[in-house]
């Protein structure tokens, strides 16, 4: 079957990856001030790795290419220290381990997340525009 419309399936991946990206963004400001995690540990930041694939279907020698996450890989970053002598995580010098998320960094990401996001909305408009235009000739005939 001919696909007519090849760049629906590399947006619809990109879109799939771009809310991916969002989500995680989102529990990293969640979690910014989260000194103890499941693992009694403070929360990792983590980040979204992008890979981009090859179709094994080639089109009259082009090649759709695909967007995909390949890993969603935890921050190497130590925990930043807080003095807060009162909180139950406290060590002897008052000091707490808390995540070393950067707020701003995040939102950052979020609002580049955001815009792909939007980005990929348009051209998937506009494909589908373009596919009722193509309609549209055929009925004219």
């Amino acid at each position: 079957m001919i696909d007519i419309l090849p760049g629906v399936k590399s947006t619809a991946s990109a879109l799939n990856a771009e809310r991916l990206r969002m989500e995680i963004v989102g529990q990293n400001i969640a979690h910014a001030n989260t000194a103890r995690g499941a693992d009694g540990k403070p929360y990792q930041a983590q980040h979204v790795i992008f890979e981009s694939v090859l179709d094994q279907m080639q089109l009259d020698g082009a090649a759709p290419q695909s967007v995909v996450v390949s890993r969603v890989e935890k921050s190497l970053l130590p925990p930043r220290l807080v003095y807060e002598p009162g909180h139950p995580d406290a060590n002897a010098e008052g000091m707490v381990a808390m995540p070393n998320i950067n707020i701003h960094e995040q939102m950052v990401d979020l609002i580049a997340a955001s815009r792909a996001f939007e980005a990929n909305l348009a051209v998937l408009k506009n494909a589908r525009n373009l596919a009722a235009e193509a309609l549209a000739i055929g009925k004219r005939s």
